[in-house]
């Protein structure tokens, strides 16, 4: 399945079209999936590292739900695969509320426990706490003390990709977090490395035969 792949923050602010690969689907059918971001979560105002720290969205983040559900309403989407942590089953309710449409929960599409010992932790605490640790993120390929090997957490998200592309559905949401949408265009798509996107952001994902 060739994708192509186009973004759009939360700012509006659009990139061109680049081709990318996909691992495709053995179903024969076009599938289109929009890979969105959640919302602003409570640990982006309180300046704390997310990852695995299971915060809800502000309600900022609940109004930028709101807005994307009005552009996606005429999109047809069939089902949107939701993260189980609050930040992104919560945009996916609000999603629901206006496209109607129902959501499944893929624990393969959780965030990645990057920083460890650090979750859940404010940054300026961090800093003065674990000085040494707060340089290793600057590498997705380190592993902090309780974080998540970046080898078994592309495992997961190839995983629930397959449950995805595999499915009965043509048009799908897929609510998730930056660090899987980040694993699956350096991982799946071979896209590479993207820029920096807000939050709500969205990447539509065609097969290019159905464009």
């Amino acid at each position: 399945m060739a994708i192509t792949a186009v973004s759009k923050t939360a700012n509006r602010g659009p990139t061109p079209r680049t081709p990318a690969k996909s691992a495709g689907s053995d179903s024969g059918q076009n599938m289109k999936i929009y890979l969105i971001r959640h919302g602003e979560s409570t640990s982006d105002v309180e300046n704390r590292y997310g990852g695995i720290y299971d915060d809800h969205l502000t309600q900022k983040g609940k109004e930028q739900a709101r807005v994307l559900a009005k552009e996606l309403k005429d999109k047809n989407i069939e089902v949107i695969f939701s993260s189980p942590y609050l930040r992104a089953y919560e945009t996916s309710h609000e999603l629901h509320n206006l496209l109607n449409c129902k959501v499944i929960r893929v624990d393969d599409f959780r965030e990645r426990n990057l920083y460890g010992i650090l979750s859940g932790m404010k940054k300026s605490e961090a800093a003065q706490k674990y000085p040494e640790l707060v340089p290793l993120l600057e590498n997705y390929q380190n592993i902090l003390p309780q974080g998540e090997a970046y080898s078994d957490f592309v495992k997961r998200i190839k995983k629930g990709w397959e449950k995805i592309i595999h499915s009965p559905y043509t048009t799908v949401g897929v609510v998730t977090h930056a660090g899987p949408i980040r694993c699956i265009f350096r991982e799946i798509l071979k896209h590479g490395e993207l820029g920096q996107f807000g939050d709500c952001a969205m990447f539509e994902l065609a097969d290019k035969s159905g464009e």
